[in-house]
């Protein structure tokens, strides 16, 4: 992975994670109602992890099969 594209997903990653504490700390001290939202999200967030999970696993079997084939 190209190292320009490393350091986006990181600052990305540090934003939504800053995003998500804000939001709960705001819930947490009632400022905004967020049940159903939150619950909502999580469980998006999960579907999403999921995915990722299995689109990395078929492509790093993949990709390093195809990547062992033309080594030999």
């Amino acid at each position: 992975m190209n190292q320009t594209a490393k350091t986006i997903a990181s600052y990305l990653l540090i934003a939504l994670v800053i995003l998500v504490t804000g939001v709960s700390i705001l819930a947490i001290w009632d400022v905004i109602e967020l049940e159903q939202v939150f619950w909502k999200a999580s469980k998006s967030l999960f579907v999403v992890f999921i995915a990722s999970v299995v689109i990395l696993f078929i492509s790093s079997v993949i990709l390093n099969d195809k990547k062992a084939d033309r080594n030999q």
